[in-house]
């Protein structure tokens, strides 16, 4: 389970989480810490096929309409498979509101791994957002780019990523162009298991888009995904940047 921002101001929720034996339910009861009203949200359903390699049940749901800077609790799954998570939605966007952002890229699943996320759970700063700036799972140093590792590497991060936005951008671990096993379509594994609100900052691709949370405003570009003329990429660079002039 994880979750990532699902809107461009921090209204909403991604919720995407992996079922292996069938899909199972599709709905995301959440509530606030405020309320005992509980309400549901409808995700979709998605798989994928590496190579040998057929992926489980991969869901997608966003949560909208959230209040700011609300604890809210969410569940997934159904009966003897239900799991509770929670998290915190920012304080509402302005230039003052204080706000504390973690920051990790390479992280891969190894011993150093698992002391780099431990140093950031117990950083007494207490990030409240992580920006993972690419590479994830590392799959793609195993042989076939085993994508039983992304499994693993999913797993591994819950504990951090089911409870606090996780910012993704793809690394060129994330490329996984292998044409030698038939693997002709780049960031095939990463497309289909992170998903971004990029629609909502007017970008027409996955790999860059930006968003705004409570005084920061946080452009993602992804340099290992190739654009073109008929990409907008020029253009949601050019609009963020006029309406936040450094200067």
């Amino acid at each position: 389970v994880h979750i990532t921002q699902g809107d461009l101001v921090g209204k909403a929720v991604i919720v995407s989480w992996v079922t292996v034996d069938e899909p199972g339910t599709n709905t995301v009861v959440y509530w606030s810490e405020n309320s005992k009203q509980k309400e549901q949200a409808e995700g979709k359903i998605y798989t994928y096929k590496y190579y040998n390699y057929t992926s489980g049940y991969i869901h997608h749901c966003t949560i909208r309409h959230l209040e700011f800077n609300t604890k809210y609790y969410y569940v997934v799954g159904i009966g003897h498979t239900e799991r509770q998570f929670w998290f915190v939605t920012p304080p509402e966007v302005g230039p003052d509101v204080p706000y504390s952002f973690g920051l990790i890229g390479d992280l891969g699943q190894s011993y150093d791994s698992n002391v780099t996320l431990t140093h950031y759970e117990r950083n007494p700063r207490k990030g409240q957002t992580l920006l993972f700036v690419g590479d994830l799972s590392y799959a793609d140093i195993y042989p076939c780019h085993d994508n039983n590792r992304w499994d693993t590497w999913g797993r591994f991060v819950e504990r951090s990523a089911a409870y606090q936005p996780w910012i993704w951008t793809a690394g060129n671990h994330e490329i996984d162009f292998y044409p030698e096993i038939g693997e002709t379509v780049p960031f095939k594994p990463y497309s289909h298991r992170y998903h971004v609100p990029y629609r909502a900052s007017g970008s027409t691709a996955p790999f860059w888009y930006s968003i705004k949370r409570a005084s920061a405003y946080i452009i993602v570009l992804s340099s290992y995904s190739a654009y073109g003329k008929d990409v907008l990429l020029p253009t949601v660079i050019n609009k963020n940047f006029k309406l936040h002039n450094c200067a």
